[in-house]
């Protein structure tokens, strides 16, 4: 077992690789696997009976759930973006295609005239991964703001609490991630291949 110290240098190393694996891919790599996801997810039972969809703006590499988006507002689904707090965890706010969005303090889109759900009435919550195993171990940029956003689903004993499913390119699989006990684990995951039930 490692301890605290060295799981968090192996994260780092970790994250510095699967972000690397990413950037690497071409622009037209990126929209072809944004394209392929929005169709593995469109068949999914979490999305197809999701009404509240929370989902991100592609940043540093991400896949990119922006054909999500489109095909969930066209379908008259109700769409949500992050927005940080400060105390570093999250809410979401509604959000149409064209609505105004400010830069937040990494520089990511949110929006500006907060419209929040409370994160309990989300049914679907698409989060970006920078490293994933099949167990649902989620590996994020470090921040820690998916899992104080959720933490309270581990005490949770309710099964109408949202669905978190990670989507990542397929070359960010890992055989193993070592969780701390606040990693929350995921519902499913998500890449350009593959829809992985956990």
């Amino acid at each position: 077992m490692s301890s605290p110290e060295q799981l968090e240098q192996q994260k780092r190393q970790l994250r510095q690789h699967l972000r690397s694996l990413r950037n690497d891919l071409s622009s037209q790599q990126q929209q072809l696997a944004s394209q392929q996801l929005a169709e593995l997810i469109s068949h999914s039972p979490y999305y197809r009976t999701a009404q509240h969809i929370a989902l991100y703006l592609a940043n540093d590499g991400e896949i990119d759930p922006q054909y999500i988006l489109e095909n969930a507002v066209a379908a008259g689904k109700h769409c949500y973006l992050p927005v940080l707090c400060p105390n570093n965890s999250l809410r979401f706010s509604r959000y149409r295609p064209g609505d105004k969005l400010t830069l937040n303090r990494y520089a990511i889109p949110e929006p500006s005239h907060p419209d929040y759900i409370p994160v309990a009435a989300l049914d679907l919550v698409l989060m970006p991964l920078v490293g994933f195993d099949r167990s649902g171990g989620r590996l994020g940029m470090g921040g820690g703001f998916y899992d104080r956003t959720f933490a309270w689903l581990q005490q949770s004993s309710s099964t109408e609490h949202p669905k978190l499913l990670g989507l990542a390119h397929h070359c960010q699989e890992v055989a193993t991630l070592e969780l701390a006990s606040w990693d929350i684990p995921l519902s499913a995951v998500a890449t350009d291949k593959e829809l992985l039930i956990i």
